[in-house]
């Protein structure tokens, strides 16, 4: 997979994504400042989300409409959006202030016009979310659009997150799709997460794999790039205390900036498999045990464990050839500290 030429996969440093999503807290000015400090952490892009509250649900009294538990509880669905969305009249000055500080910016579109209003600004790739990767029609309706598309998996059973990839590599490479491993719990509890699902889903579809991460911290996403993932997204505010609806579980900048340079450093530390000696070892050898003199031994005075011993450092014969050398004799005399050879030992 590729995005505005970074090149995503096995072979590259995982892919960082920082999710701006409702952290502007209403203001514009706050988003461009948000999103621009989140470019400097050092991620490989920034995430926003493409949505009206009135795309996605209605207002009404209805019970079922508002949120019993969690971060929102008392809220309406409504209210909830309302409060969060960035909305569509700051897509194009946030589109143009990305592409004028060279800032990779895409965003997750929850309704076909969305989808529109982000072809109409050249989004360079698209993120469907995990509360709508069972919408197929938008789904599929995303990948006509020939970008790369992340899909994020979270409440998905192993049916939905199935149809959902099969709906997007219908339409796409399977090079184009990749799939998030995600838990959606705001924030998610770490014994939720179950990092060996993401392994598994690398497993069956043999293509790019990632997580989105709502833990607290950074110890999951890093432990998600030592199991292979390509990409990490985490949420991202400048402040945890500016009271937008998903500060509580969003990185700060000091905190991403560690999160891209632990994930980057894991990474590179995975290497291949390589039993060849490192160059960083090589001054080092020397120091392995041999077989040294330890006591002055005379011409034709036979080898015992008390003038030799294996100890460092690594000038004499390797340590396990000790059995075949005692009781052989000495080819001349022997000083203690002596680095025992080969021309030292008589073949008789």
């Amino acid at each position: 997979m590729e995005i505005n030429g970074r090149k995503i996969g096995d072979k590259y440093p995982p892919y960082i994504i920082a999710e701006v999503s409702a952290n502007h807290n209403g203001s514009i000015d706050l988003a461009l400042e948000t999103i621009k400090a989140a470019w400097e952490t050092g991620v490989d892009a920034v995430k926003i989300q493409t949505y009206e509250p009135q795309s996605m649900t209605i207002e009404c009294d209805n019970p079922d409409f508002f949120i019993d538990d969690g971060l929102w509880k008392g809220k309406s669905l409504y209210e909830l959006y309302d409060m969060a969305h960035t909305p569509y009249r700051w897509h194009k000055r946030i589109f143009d202030f990305a592409r004028e500080h060279g800032i990779t910016l895409f965003s997750s579109p929850f309704d076909e016009e969305a989808v529109d209003l982000l072809e109409s600004l050249s989004t360079p790739a698209y993120k469907v979310a995990s509360f709508e990767m069972t919408d197929f029609l938008l789904v599929d309706y995303i990948c006509q659009k020939n970008k790369p598309v992340i899909i994020s998996t979270g409440m998905a059973d192993q049916s939905e997150i199935a149809e959902s990839y099969h709906c997007a590599t219908n339409r796409l490479s399977p090079d184009n799709v990749l799939l998030l491993h995600c838990v959606s719990g705001y924030p998610a509890p770490v014994t939720d997460v179950n990092l060996a699902t993401m392994v598994d889903l690398k497993r069956q579809y043999g293509g790019l794999i990632g997580l989105s991460d709502h833990t607290l911290g950074n110890e999951v996403a890093l432990a998600a790039v030592a199991l292979g993932a390509n990409v990490i997204e985490k949420h991202f505010t400048l402040d945890r205390n500016n009271g937008s609806p998903d500060a509580e579980f969003s990185l700060e900048p000091n905190e991403m900036a560690a999160l891209c340079h632990g994930a980057r450093t894991v990474w590179s530390a995975l290497g291949k498999v390589n039993y060849e000696r490192k160059k960083s070892e090589a001054s080092n050898v020397r120091f392995r045990r041999s077989l040294y003199v330890v006591k002055d031994i005379k011409k034709g005075e036979a080898f015992t464990s008390e003038n030799i011993r294996r100890i460092r450092p690594g000038h004499g014969l390797p340590p396990g050839k000790l059995p075949e050398v005692l009781g052989k004799k000495a080819t001349s005399d022997l000083t203690s500290g002596t680095a025992l050879v080969q021309g030292h030992i008589s073949g008789d």
